[in-house]
C-alpha cells in the first residue's frame, strides 16, 4: 500500500512539473528574458483575427472607452490636435486618462497593451504649462543637429510625464514651396539639412547601439519615447504646395530631394513611420505598395510599423470614403500597418475582417502587420510596464527646459537688414533709452508666437491657453529699469511721431494654421500688419520682427524698414529674442530656405537655374555679444 500511495505520489509531482512547464511554455511572450522575436511569434500564434484586427486599431481617446479597449482589443489610441482629458489639464490628470484607457487593454484575453501617440511636434505642445519649443522651421535656421537632439530628449521627457510613450514626429519633410500650409513643420528645403535634423531621433528614443540589426526599432528606456518619421515621402513637393496634393518627379529626383532623411531615421531604428496624404504621380501614398513595402519595408529594411495619418485611408478616394472597402483594401496590402481610424472603429473592423475572409487581403499581410507593432510594443517595454506614474511630474515645463527653448530661440533667429546703406546699424538695440514704442498684433500674443499645433490643432490667439513669456514682456524684462517701454497694437501716425520714441519695435506676421488652412497662393502679411510697419517705420527707426511659419512678401515695405528679423514661430520662450535684440547674443541664424521677392517666382529653390531671391538660403547677418549694451 505504501509502495502504491509512493507511487501515485510520483506521478502527482510528475504532472505538477509538466504543468508548470507547460505554463511556462504558455507566457513565453511574457518572459522579458526571451528575444524579441520568439516573444512575438508565440503571441502572435495565440491571437485570433479578430485580436490582430484589433492590434491594427488606433482610435480617438473619446472612444477609448474601458468597454471599448477591451472587447475589441485594440492595439492604439491617440489625442488628435487639443485632444485633452479636460481643459487646462494637469500632468497627473493625462497620466491617470492614460492608464485608464490602458486598463482597458490588460483586461483583454491575451493583455496585450496599447501605445498611446500624440502629436509632440515642437515640444509636447498640447499640454498645458508644457515647454512649447520653436517649430522646425525655426531650428532649421539653427544649423545645429546637437541642440535639435537635446530639444528631442527634452521632448520625450515632458510627453512621458503625461504617461504616453509614443510622438508623431519628426516631421522630416521637405518644403520646396512655401505656399503649402504645413511648411513650417519642414527643417529645410535643402535635404542635406533636413537629414542633419533627424539627429532628433537620438533624443526622441535614445541613441542606438552601433550592434543592432538594422532597421529595428529601438527605445532606450522609459525616459524616451517611440518616434514617428513623416510624411513618407514628397509630402513637400506638391504641386503649388497645396495639402495633400500630387508630387510630380521622376525616381532620381524623389529619391535626391524626398528620400534623404528616411535611410538615416532608419538606420537610428525609428520606431515608426507616416504615410503622407499626398500623391507621388497620381498614385496615392496610402496605396503605394512599390514606395511602402517593395523600398520603405524590403529596400530600406525597416521593421517597425508604418501608420496612416488621420482618416488616411479615407482620403485615398475622391469624395473622401466613396469606397471604403477599396479604401482599406488597397491601404492595407500597400503596407499599412496601423490604421489611424480614429472614431468609425467598428466600420474599419468589419471592412477589414470581411476582406481577409473573402482572401482580398491575405492573413500574412494582416500577421507582418500585428509583428511590426507588437516589435514596437515590446521595444518600448510596454508588456512589462505598461502603466505610467507620476514620477516625471517635474518635468513638464521644467526651468531647465525652458532655458533650452530659451537658447533654441535665440539661435533660430535670422537677421536680414541691420541699417540702410552708410548708417550705422540699428542692432544690437541700447537698454538704456528714454522711450521706446513696441508695436503690432504679434508682439503681446503667445498663441500667434507658438502658431498650429499648439494646446489646439490649428493654434490659437490669446495669452490665456497656456504659460509662456511674450516678446513685449520679454522686451520689457531685458531693459534697463529707467527705460519706459510703451506698447500700442496699431498705432497711428501723429501719436507715433509726438511720442519722442529713441527707436520703435514691430512685431507682425502671420496668423496661426495648421495644414490645408495654412496654404497661401498669395503670402503677405495679414492686415494690418502692412500698414503698422508703413506708419511706424515711416516716422521712427525700427526693427522688424516677422513672426511666421515661412518667408512672406516684405520686398515693397524693405526700404522703410531699418532691421528686420525672421523669428519664425518661436513658441513660449520670448525672452529667446530678447536676448538677441539687446546684445546678450548676437545673431547667428542662417536661412533654411529662399526668402523669394515674389510669389510668381514660386517653387524656387537653392540651386535652381533661374534663382533670383530676395535673400538667398543661408542668408543670414552676424552680430557680435555686446556686453554693454546699456547705452
Amino acid at each position: 500500500m505504501a509502495k502504491i500511495c509512493i507511487s501515485l505520489i510520483g506521478i502527482l509531482l510528475l504532472c505538477v512539473s509538466k504543468s508548470i512547464s507547460a505554463n511556462k511554455q504558455e507566457l513565453l511572450y511574457r518572459d522579458p528574458k526571451q528575444p524579441t522575436e520568439m516573444r512575438i511569434k508565440d503571441l502572435l500564434r495565440r491571437m485570433t483575427l479578430a485580436e490582430k484586427i484589433g492590434q491594427m486599431t488606433q482610435i480617438e481617446r473619446v472612444e477609448a472607452t474601458f468597454d471599448v479597449m477591451k472587447n475589441y482589443s485594440i492595439g492604439s489610441v491617440l489625442s488628435g490636435g487639443g485632444s485633452a482629458p479636460k481643459v487646462n489639464a494637469t500632468v497627473k490628470d493625462w497620466v491617470d486618462m492614460v492608464n485608464g484607457v490602458q486598463n482597458g487593454a490588460l483586461a483583454t484575453r491575451l493583455g496585450i497593451p496599447m501605445i498611446y501617440g500624440i502629436d509632440a511636434v515642437h515640444g509636447h505642445n498640447n499640454v498645458y504649462k508644457a515647454t512649447i519649443f520653436p517649430h522646425n522651421v525655426g531650428l532649421g535656421a539653427t544649423r545645429d543637429p546637437d541642440l535639435v537632439k537635446r530639444i528631442g530628449e527634452a521632448t520625450a521627457l515632458e510627453v512621458r510625464a503625461t504617461g504616453i510613450p509614443y510622438t508623431f514626429a519628426p516631421c522630416i519633410a521637405v518644403c520646396r514651396d512655401p505656399r503649402w500650409g504645413r511648411c513650417y513643420e519642414s527643417y529645410s528645403e535643402d535635404p542635406k539639412l533636413v537629414a542633419q535634423m533627424t539627429k532628433i531621433i537620438d533624443g526622441l528614443q535614445g541613441r542606438i547601439p552601433s550592434n543592432s540589426t538594422k532597421g529595428v526599432p529601438f527605445i532606450g528606456g522609459k525616459t524616451k519615447v517611440a518616434g514617428c518619421a513623416k510624411h513618407f515621402v514628397g509630402d513637400g513637393g506638391t504641386t503649388k504646395g497645396i495639402d495633400e496634393n500630387n508630387t510630380v518627379s521622376d525616381w532620381k529626383t524623389l529619391l535626391k530631394i524626398h528620400m534623404p532623411g528616411y535611410p538615416l531615421t532608419i538606420k537610428k531604428g525609428v520606431a515608426t513611420v507616416m504615410a503622407s496624404y499626398s500623391s507621388w504621380n497620381g498614385v496615392k501614398m496610402h496605396a503605394n505598395h512599390a514606395l511602402l513595402t517593395n523600398y520603405l519595408k524590403q529596400t530600406l529594411k525597416f521593421k517597425g510599423f508604418v501608420t496612416s495619418d488621420w482618416e488616411g485611408l479615407n482620403r485615398i478616394t475622391d469624395p473622401p470614403h466613396a469606397n471604403y472597402t477599396y479604401s482599406v483594401q488597397a491601404s492595407v496590402n500597400a503596407g499599412v500597418d496601423m490604421i489611424m481610424v480614429p472614431y468609425n472603429y467598428q466600420e474599419f473592423i468589419g471592412t477589414l475582417t470581411n476582406l481577409v475572409h473573402k482572401k482580398m487581403i491575405p492573413m500574412y499581410r494582416i500577421d507582418d502587420a500585428v509583428t511590426r507593432i507588437l516589435r514596437v510594443k515590446f521595444a518600448l517595454g510596454l508588456f512589462e510596464q505598461p502603466l505610467a506614474d507620476y514620477s516625471l511630474v517635474e518635468e513638464l515645463g521644467s526651468k531647465a527646459h525652458g532655458q533650452l527653448a530659451r537658447e533654441a530661440v535665440r539661435k533660430s533667429l535670422v537677421l536680414l537688414k541691420n541699417g540702410n546703406p552708410g548708417e550705422h546699424p540699428l542692432l544690437p538695440l541700447p537698454k538704456k533709452a528714454g522711450r521706446i514704442l513696441v508695436a503690432g498684433s504679434h508682439a503681446d500674443n503667445l498663441g500667434y508666437q507658438c502658431g498650429g499645433w499648439s494646446i489646439t490643432w490649428q493654434g490659437a490667439s490669446g495669452n490665456n491657453y497656456t504659460t509662456g513669456t511674450t516678446i513685449l514682456k520679454a522686451i520689457t524684462l531685458a531693459v534697463d529699469c529707467s527705460t519706459e517701454v510703451i506698447y500700442k497694437e496699431n498705432p497711428n501716425t501723429t501719436y507715433i511721431k509726438s511720442g519722442q520714441f529713441s527707436y520703435a519695435i514691430v512685431v507682425v506676421g502671420e496668423r496661426p494654421y495648421a495644414e490645408t488652412t495654412g496654404d497661401s497662393l498669395n503670402l503677405t502679411i495679414p492686415y494690418p500688419g502692412p500698414k503698422t510697419i508703413e506708419r511706424v517705420c515711416s516716422s521712427v527707426k525700427c526693427v522688424v520682427i516677422l513672426v511666421t511659419g515661412r518667408p512672406v512678401i516684405v520686398q515693397p515695405y524693405l526700404h522703410r524698414i531699418h532691421a528686420l528679423v525672421a523669428a519664425w514661430l518661436p513658441g513660449t520662450e520670448g525672452q529667446g529674442v530678447a536676448d538677441v535684440l539687446f546684445g546678450d547674443y548676437g545673431f547667428t541664424g542662417k536661412l533654411p530656405r529662399t526668402w523669394f521677392k515674389r510669389v510668381d517666382q514660386l517653387p524656387m529653390n537653392v540651386g535652381d537655374k533661374d534663382y533670383d531671391p530676395l535673400f538667398p538660403f543661408g542668408f543670414g547677418l552676424t552680430t557680435n555679444p555686446n556686453h554693454d549694451s546699456s547705452s
